[in-house]
């Protein structure tokens, strides 16, 4: 489901840390300006002097750290000069040092957004990284002057392209809100209070989302049914997750040990699948569109690229043309690791890689078009990226269409 900002979030404001917000000597850290920067206004100001406490997702995104730090916590929201009627309110917003505080530094981006469920996400981040461009293009401010003396307010409700908002932060592993779909008792009568194959549940999913067409429009065939999965998998989780919480770990229910084990099943779980979604409703889309091609085929050195054209009996015959042949990487996140599918078919220099990942700088993508990688950007991400980058993008309806052409 495509939406606007405003969708997802009711207000939002970014900043860069000051020593006093990362400072570490504190086992609490505070961040002002809420309510001149607009958020303030939808966490409310009561006068009783009543304290809030506001449930919030903490993310640090670092390349260094390589996965996304995220940390589920309580913060408190309160005016701290309610004993001082001679003074205007002041109110700050106070959280606890965790995983995430622990991390971030003075100068580090900070992006604040309020939720239509009057939860909180806040993400920090290396400032001048492409995780900074990557939140401020989320937001809509990828070149909004910062307000040096306090947070910039971010204006959600204005127009702007519209984007897979929850299955973008999903990459991030950040769960904002509910759709408002409820698949959970179709799932649990599908398939019970157990994770099903991966395959399974991506064919499942597809079953979920409106009629959509794979041949006319692949592109949103690939969003909606990914988006789907996302959400629905994570209800199940969910429920599996909460189910194994209450029962306990151990025969005393508190082994330490097989309950970091189960926690680490579960994040490892995330990660694999997700990727794996992704190249099975690429594989349901080819398969539609009466595309020939082998997935996981090996070519040299036992490489194996996640989608070979036409197949391995064709690219192993050195007399088949090198020109019809083609290959596809999926990664639903690029990183660095776009380099591997450079190795993965010495038969085939110009390589294709599909992602869903927004905004890649525009120096990574220069090096991708010198290494004669072509990004394939689903079309409604697109918009996430610069004009003159946009320009050379290939959407997932054009790469179709060129293996169409060479495949006639």
């Amino acid at each position: 489901m495509f939406e606007q900002l405003a969708d997802v979030f009711t207000s939002a404001a970014f900043k860069y840390l000051t020593a006093v917000d990362a400072s570490p000597v504190s086992n609490q850290h505070e961040i002002g300006g809420l309510v001149k920067a607009g958020i303030g206004e939808n966490l409310g100001t009561p006068d009783d002097g009543s304290q809030r406490k506001i449930a919030a997702t903490l993310v640090y995104l670092s390349e260094e750290e390589g996965e996304p730090v995220i940390a589920e916590d309580t913060v408190t929201w309160y005016d701290t000069r309610y004993q001082d009627p001679n003074r205007a309110p002041e109110w700050r917003l106070y959280y606890k040092s965790n995983d995430v505080s622990n991390r971030f530094e003075p100068g580090d981006f900070f992006m604040i957004a309020a939720t239509h469920e009057g939860t909180l996400l806040m993400i920090f981040c290396p400032p001048g990284s492409e995780y900074e461009e990557q939140i401020r293009t989320l937001f809509g401010v990828r070149d909004a002057e910062t307000n040096k003396r306090g947070l910039t307010g971010v204006q959600v409700g204005r127009p702007g392209f519209a984007l897979p908002v929850r299955l973008m932060f999903a990459r991030y592993g950040i769960e904002i809100g509910s759709d408002g779909t409820d698949y959970l008792d179709l799932i649990l009568d599908k398939f019970g209070a157990n994770f099903p194959k991966t395959k399974d549940f991506s064919d499942f999913a597809r079953g979920l989302t409106r009629d959509i067409s794979p041949i006319d429009t692949p592109d949103t065939a690939l969003i909606e049914w990914m988006e789907t999965e996302e959400s629905a998998f994570r209800q199940l989780e969910k429920h599996i997750v909460q189910q194994r919480l209450r029962e306990g770990f151990g025969d005393n229910g508190d082994d330490v040990d097989e309950f970091v084990r189960f926690s680490l099943s579960v994040q490892n779980r995330r990660k694999s699948r997700s990727g794996h979604a992704f190249e099975n409703h690429i594989e349901t889309i080819l398969l539609a569109n009466s595309i020939q091609f082998d997935r996981g085929a090996r070519t040299e050195g036992r490489q194996k690229p996640d989608f070979l054209f036409p197949g391995s009996e064709s690219y192993s015959d050195t007399s088949f043309p090198g020109e019809k042949l083609r290959i596809l990487g999926a990664k639903t996140t690029c990183k660095d690791r776009w380099r591997q599918v450079l190795a993965e078919a010495k038969r085939i220099p110009r390589k294709h890689l599909i992602t869903m990942e927004p905004a890649i700088s525009e120096a990574q993508t220069q090096q991708m078009a010198e290494l004669q990688l072509q990004l394939v950007v689903p079309e409604a991400i697109q918009a996430s990226y610069q004009p003159a980058q946009a320009e050379w993008l290939m959407s997932f309806r054009d790469f179709i269409d060129e293996i169409h052409g060479i495949q006639r």
